[in-house]
């Protein structure tokens, strides 16, 4: 009898461990599904080409047969190469597709993918920081259907895979956190440093929320034996950027290099804002956010819960908890200086945003085993409560917004290139109103920014394109004043109203007449 009582608790304890190991992965593969199927449902019509996924897509081709990365033939060393050459193999995987527009669809699907992965990884490092599965779940699902983190997935940006690197390295440095850490720490620490390093040599200001939690830990955290694997991981964690520059070195473009970052530091640090919401010019962001609070007011929410999330964390948590509190704390750091002094872009929330979705859920989780090892008191059930309803109701403003998104097309300059490749002859001269308009159309076109009629008269210009939203915020080559009344003097022929660009327009006007030899200005393109 107590054979069989005994040979039957390690069996039962085995298809325990195996049922909750499966549930776990059929949430992680459900979060990954709902993923996916949202960012690629409806993709070509739901955000507008972005300025920068369009440089991003040539600089990815410029590396499809190898070499450094390229843009028009430059080296480009502004960013690492990580990225790029993920876009490279991708190419090569599934061909080239020449247009722009078309090729810019393409690499967003590749960041489908990583997004998909990327959300496998969170629920089980949150699974593992938690030992809930509902928990790593609910992550998923805001993951999956959060607007903003949807808006920069969805985009040909860099975060996306940088971000992927990053929790691959939590996810595999964790076990050391815990309180046995397990045999051969060693490799675990060189394998998450090499994973961590990945995603710096995918974006440089990674190592703000890799390198400096873990020696910010091996100070003040961690123990003796710990600390030891911190500054290993610390350590492996900057090879693979070593490697980088020593190749560039190498090929004889160290002075390039040198010069170009030397600028994106100057970027970083704000000391140069030729692009965010801090450049001269720009909307402020205060009125951005009052412009996207339809959108993006579940992340606002969101974001806004990691300030008591942080506070759960600091007071009751061990080693893994303040790692994860040092993660947080980093990004947000980084966030407020962006927001105070250096480059501000949207792209830094998505730094943010991740980190407090998992402490968020940590603190929830730890919120509500206290309130059971305190019988179900009705005073510690309330932060619970109001934890479970804000996820709600969450979920419930991002599937709005994502319906919303879906129900009225954005795609304004893919069909505006559509109309002009059909009416517009190849090779006619085009007035320009944003560096956004070049890069679609100037593949086709002859590009300028000619406004005095002079220069309108030399060289025959007969086209304007106007994406009113950006030239009414300031990010374009004219005063809205000059627009207005350049379009006042044309005839419209394409109009299409999307979310991104407000009204992308295209003008046909009438071409001013010659000037006596002598009369006007002799320059080439007036502004």
């Amino acid at each position: 009898m107590m054979t069989t009582m005994s040979k039957a608790i390690p069996v039962s304890v085995a298809r325990l461990r195996a049922w909750r190991v499966g549930r776990l992965w059929m949430a992680a593969g459900s979060a990954a599904l709902l993923t996916g199927l949202v960012r690629v449902l409806g993709f070509g019509r739901s955000a507008d080409v972005w300025v920068d996924e369009v440089y991003y897509w040539h600089i990815g081709h410029s590396v499809e047969a190898g070499g450094f990365p390229r843009y028009q033939g430059d080296l480009f060393f502004l960013h690492p190469p990580g990225f790029f050459y993920l876009e490279g193999t991708w190419e090569r995987l599934f061909g080239w597709r020449p247009d722009v527009i078309s090729g810019v669809y393409e690499m967003r699907l590749l960041n489908a993918l990583l997004a998909g992965v990327t959300v496998v990884v969170l629920v089980l490092l949150v699974a593992r920081l938690t030992k809930s599965t509902w928990a790593a779940a609910a992550v998923g699902l805001v993951f999956a259907l959060d607007p903003f983190v949807l808006r920069l997935n969805q985009r040909v940006l860099i975060e996306t895979s940088m971000m992927l690197w990053l929790l691959l390295g939590y996810l595999v440095l964790l076990p050391l956190a815990e309180r046995h850490p397990p045999a051969r720490g060693y490799r675990r620490a060189a394998a998450g440093g090499l994973l961590f390093g990945l995603a710096i040599l995918t974006k440089d200001v990674a190592a703000l929320i890799t390198v400096l939690p873990l020696l910010v830990v091996s100070v003040f955290a961690w123990p003796l034996r710990r600390r030891s694997l911190s500054l290993l991981a610390a350590g492996c964690a900057t090879l693979p950027y070593a490697i980088y520059v020593v190749v560039v070195a190498a090929a004889g473009h160290f002075d390039v290099f040198w010069t170009v970052k030397t600028l994106g530091v100057k970027r970083l640090l704000g000391q140069v804002q030729a692009t965010g919401f801090n450049a001269r010019g720009s909307p402020p962001l205060s009125q951005r956010i009052v412009e996207e609070l339809t959108n993006f007011g579940s992340t606002y929410v969101l974001l806004a819960l990691g300030i008591p999330a942080l506070v759960v964390l600091l007071r009751r948590g061990g080693p893994a908890q303040r790692l994860m509190a040092l993660w947080y704390l980093s990004a947000g750091f980084a966030t407020a200086y962006a927001v105070l002094k250096g480059t501000l872009e949207e792209q830094v929330t998505y730094l943010l945003l991740v980190p407090t979705m998992v402490i968020v859920a940590m603190a929830a989780v730890q919120l509500h085993e206290r309130r059971t090892l305190t019988k179900r008191r009705r005073a510690v059930s309330f932060p619970v409560a109001g934890m479970v309803l804000t996820l709600v109701l969450a979920l419930a403003w991002s599937s709005v917004a994502y319906a919303r998104s879906r129900a009225q097309p954005d795609n304004g300059y893919a069909q505006m290139r559509h109309y002009m490749i059909e009416h517009l002859p190849a090779g006619s001269p085009v007035i320009s109103t944003s560096s956004s308009v070049d890069l679609i159309l100037d593949d086709r076109y002859r590009i300028g920014q000619w406004f005095k009629p002079q220069d309108r008269a030399r060289a025959k210009v007969s086209y304007l394109v106007v994406p009113w939203r950006l030239v009414e915020q300031g990010y374009s080559w004219f005063t809205p004043r000059q627009v207005h009344s350049l379009a006042r003097q044309g005839a419209l022929l394409f109009s299409f109203n999307g979310r991104t660009y407000g009204t992308v327009a295209v003008y046909l006007l009438p071409v001013p007449p010659s000037q006596p030899l002598g009369i006007g200005n002799a320059g080439g393109g007036g502004g």
